[in-house]
């Protein structure tokens, strides 16, 4: 983010030197996380078996709060963790509305915890878009995530996409609180991407349809790729092992996001306006993910296969696929070139900050 200075990541550790990794391989990755944060991965395990936190992830879109909270749920387990996205929870609605029995239950659910200045018909009216002029109630959106979460009872939990704007900042710092959470820590994970990098993620986005793993065909490709003859393109295919489509399923790509960055320009603005203020206040852990890391000093800070590379494909001579791998730099938000990260070297940060919050 222009203006910031994020700390560059440092994963660098003795017990790695001259290992390497093929991290998009979850195989791999079990590997590479417990050599790099073995010992806090098992700390973080112990705690979670008796506590949990609040985490609220903050960043651009597109900057990867998904894709770093599935990768640390990879490497400390998800059966104690659950990521609450809070646009998912509001496109679920639509669903729920849709059936008689669900959409009985939820208005009955609303009815009891909602408390705020609209009807409960009235905001969901305002999810359905059948109302285009009124702001869906922050209350609603609170009433949304307790239910969620009382769903993962006992579990830690990663909010992402709230606040999503000033006015939400104050229910934030109240948050614990409000969903039960009251003596577990809380703490904010801000997220740094240049928005180059953030333009080029869009544009060669994909995710597995099935279980909406998230990939890149330029910047994060798969194990597995395969050529479609007929209309001379490449898709990447599933590596999610616990996915009932690993090693089949196409990932494909959505809606709009060929046209890259600047179709989501104002929510980029509104998300920096959210991120500065909450960087200024005090009375709650902070941690920083930066993904990027300037040319000049990354032989010191990061391994080289921890580096994003671009992807590219093609067939050889026999007709089978072959992936060129090419260096990638892109100038950051302030005009330095820098490396873009793998999200894995990101995780490893994630994990390293996250045992320290927590005091283990």
């Amino acid at each position: 983010m222009k203006g910031f200075d994020f700390p560059v990541i440092n994963t660098k550790t003795k017990n790695a030197a001259g290992q390497e990794f093929m991290l998009e391989d979850p195989a791999e990755r079990r590997k590479y996380f417990k050599l790099k944060v073995g010992p806090e991965i098992e700390k973080i395990k112990k705690y979670l078996r008796r506590d949990t936190f609040v985490g609220f992830l903050l960043g651009p879109k597109n900057s990867g709060k998904g894709t770093y909270t599935k990768l640390f749920m990879e490497a400390v387990g998800s059966d104690k963790v659950v990521h609450v996205s809070v646009g998912d929870l509001v496109r679920s609605v639509h669903k729920e509305l849709s059936d008689k029995k669900k959409k009985k239950e939820l208005v009955e659910f609303l009815k009891k915890n909602y408390r705020g200045a609209i009807t409960v018909e009235s905001a969901l009216d305002v999810i359905l878009g059948r109302d285009t002029k009124t702001l869906l109630p922050t209350e609603i959106i609170l009433a949304l995530a307790e239910r969620e979460i009382g769903r993962h009872a006992g579990k830690a939990v990663f909010i992402d996409g709230f606040p999503r704007n000033l006015d939400q900042i104050s229910y934030s710092l109240y948050f614990r609180a409000l969903m039960g959470y009251r003596d577990d820590p809380d703490f904010f994970i801000f997220i740094d991407v240049p928005e180059a990098v953030i333009d080029e993620r869009m544009k060669f986005r994909v995710i597995c349809p099935e279980c909406h793993t998230p990939r890149n065909l330029k910047l994060l490709c798969t194990k597995e790729v395969e050529y479609d003859a007929k209309k001379k393109v490449f898709h990447l295919l599933c590596d999610n092992q616990t996915c009932s489509g690993y090693g089949k399923t196409r990932l494909v790509a959505k809606e709009g996001d060929e046209l890259g960055i600047e179709v989501i320009r104002d929510r980029i603005e509104a998300d920096s306006q959210v991120t500065r203020k909450l960087m200024s206040l005090e009375g709650i852990s902070k941690i920083y993910l930066r993904n990027s890391v300037p040319v000049d000093v990354a032989k010191k800070m990061v391994d080289d296969y921890e580096i994003t590379p671009s992807y590219r494909y093609e067939l050889d001579e026999n007709g089978k696929i072959k992936v060129v791998e090419e260096p990638y730099t892109v100038e950051d938000d302030d005009g330095k070139e820098v490396y873009s990260l793998l999200p894995a070297p990101i995780a490893v940060h994630m994990i390293r900050q996250i045992a320290k919050t927590l005091g283990l």
